[in-house]
């Protein structure tokens, strides 16, 4: 597998698991406030970490760390993520995907055969938004309505998830969101931070306040939503 990037160990990744972070390389989205920008334009550049430094560290970590989560970029790119995933599995650590949905008919046997433990979709924008958030005119955003269908059916735990960029989003996008997701368990609004390494310069975090708005407007219909990055 193509891994560009190892997080030796987060508190954060995995709600509620220590585990380690693997981020892999290439995106089929251009998302303008991308944060990881050197993994979707330019993965070649970065050097490629072997995996058996992954399964090195996990030997090392056992009784220590409880999973992987495997992000990216995109990791269902990969041709050879379930061979990954199986190995890691093996081995008795639980493994947590995310994922932005486009790719559904490579997600539908992974969740269908319940090869992860946890799941994370990111929700761009509203669906009649979405190609701005991702970069792609004329974007089709049928495979992104059946990933999400496709999870919220499934019985592996999951959560989605919106980056909510200041001057990207609009109230009309958190009540269509919320309309959407309705009475979700785990929906999560996290605030946009500006990494330096953006697709596009100039994007800017929504204010708390406007943070707060949003979160009260998608709990009228997702009462468990909750805020990510906000003190």
């Amino acid at each position: 597998m193509d891994i560009k990037g190892l997080q030796k160990l987060t508190l954060l990744d995995y709600p509620g698991k220590v585990a380690c972070t693997v981020f892999t390389g290439g995106c089929n989205f251009r998302c303008p406030f991308c944060q990881n920008s050197d993994l979707v334009i330019s993965p070649r550049l970065n050097p490629t970490i072997d995996e058996s430094e992954v399964f090195s560290l996990l030997e090392k970590r056992r009784g220590m760390i409880d999973g992987v989560c495997v992000s990216g970029g995109e990791p269902l790119l990969q041709s050879d993520l379930v061979e990954f995933i199986g190995k890691v599995r093996k081995m008795g650590f639980l493994v947590k995907l995310d994922t932005n949905g486009f790719l559904f008919e490579k997600l539908r046997p992974i969740v269908e055969n319940k090869l992860i433990d946890y799941i994370a979709m990111d929700i761009k924008a509203a669906p009649e938004n979405y190609g701005k958030l991702v970069g792609i005119k004329c974007f089709d955003v049928s495979p992104i309505l059946e990933s999400v269908e496709l999870i919220k059916n499934s019985s592996i735990e999951h959560e989605f998830r919106t980056t909510v960029v200041g001057d990207m989003h609009t109230t009309r996008d958190f009540e269509l969101i919320g309309e959407w997701l309705a009475n979700e368990p785990h929906y999560f609004l996290q605030k946009f931070v500006d990494s330096g390494a953006l697709i596009e310069d100039g994007h800017s975090p929504a204010d708390d306040e406007t943070m707060l708005e949003y979160l009260r407007i998608v709990q009228k219909n997702i009462p468990e939503a909750r805020l990510r990055g906000v003190d």
